[in-house]
């Protein structure tokens, strides 16, 4: 029996990409035009392997709008973009916005969500999201988790996962994660990709980008040529994205060795290290301050006093994403994308 068509979601953070590190670290800037134009790309690829609905919600910048004039248009007529329908949802245009939408598109039985936005947002999004995966990409300011990939080719590759075409043992990858517990505050929070101590006691204005304000990362992976907080662990002591444990580095400006890092977009600072190492699954560490601010993935969110002691713990039950390129692997050695001579998109057909 066929399988059914499916539906698959995308949310796309209007704010992602223009915070204040545009200001402080010359990073780029990622408009509402060009999200606008990455959902399209995504749409057209959706198209071509078989999704046939698309959940989007509504937003205050015109990204949805654009989409929604375009998939009205002759391209999305030639392309066979999947039909779209828009999510009418009370804004606040804050965080509130992308955890309504994703639960929304859970309730209604996505096979997938496209998240477009930095790490905050993919966190956001996997918080709701279940075992719902994820099809990441990259328009923020840290972009460690969601990697930089082309919307067509990601579109494809999600569109071969979500119409079944691909098997999930290939298609799908579970994701380590940090969690943060403070019991005395009753609090268990994570992160995707770093927690950062600071001996700030205040969470103030959330991005942390000085050296001078760290103590200590944490980090879920830490590669070389990552822009952010986990750079630290990168540079220093990496770990890849597939390996079983984490990785940590401990600050101070009076450190014999200092690392030259890039912890946001344009903004390279030397980092006094005094000691580093490896997290293990399931073995929480404690922290080097007794009182200060515990950023996750890039924010700070948490404020803890003498006493609380947090703790920091890895594990490997974060959200599921789609591996982007062992799909393709797998559609290119089963030629998944050859189309017969009656297809729409065969070059012996008339346009």
């Amino acid at each position: 029996m066929p399988q059914p068509a499916p539906t698959v979601g995308i949310i796309a953070n209007p704010a992602s990409g223009r915070d204040l590190r545009r200001l402080t670290a010359n990073a780029g800037l990622y408009s509402s035009t060009d999200k606008a134009s990455a959902i399209q790309r995504l749409l057209a690829a959706f198209g071509a392997t078989g999704v046939s609905q698309v959940l989007m919600p509504t937003d205050m910048t015109g990204i949805a709008a654009a989409v929604l004039k375009a998939s009205h248009g002759p391209i999305a007529r030639e392309q066979h973009w999947p039909a779209l329908e828009l999510l009418d949802l009370p804004l606040t245009q804050t965080v509130a916005d992308t955890r309504l939408a994703t639960r929304l598109m859970v309730e209604r039985g996505v096979a997938m969500i496209a998240v477009l936005g930095g790490d905050g947002t993919h966190k956001a999004v996997a918080a709701h999201a279940g075992d719902v995966p994820l099809l990441t990409l990259s328009t923020g300011t840290n972009n460690a988790f969601p990697e930089l990939r082309e919307a067509t080719s990601a579109g494809l590759a999600g569109g071969l996962f979500a119409s079944g075409q691909v098997p999930n043992t290939i298609s799908l990858r579970r994701n380590k994660r940090l969690l943060v517990n403070v019991a005395r505050q009753n609090l268990c929070e994570w992160a995707l990709v770093e927690v950062a101590v600071s001996p700030q006691r205040f969470v103030g204005a959330r991005a942390l980008s000085r050296s001078e304000d760290l103590s200590e990362v944490f980090a879920c992976f830490a590669e070389p040529h990552a822009i952010g907080l986990s750079s630290l662990c990168g540079l220093w002591c990496p770990v890849s994205r597939h390996a079983a444990q984490g990785a940590w580095v401990r600050l101070n400006p009076g450190a014999e060795h200092a690392l030259l890092a890039p912890l946001a977009p344009g903004l390279l600072q030397g980092c006094g290290i005094t000691a580093s190492g490896f997290l293990a699954p399931g073995v929480p560490h404690g922290l080097s301050l007794a009182s200060g601010t515990l950023a996750l993935d890039g924010e700070r969110e948490i404020e803890f006093a003498e006493g609380d002691n947090p703790t920091i713990t890895l594990d490997h039950q974060g959200p599921l994403t789609v591996d982007v390129e062992a799909v393709l692997a797998h559609a290119a050695r089963h030629h998944l994308l050859a189309v017969p001579r009656g297809h729409r998109l065969h070059p012996a057909n008339p346009c």
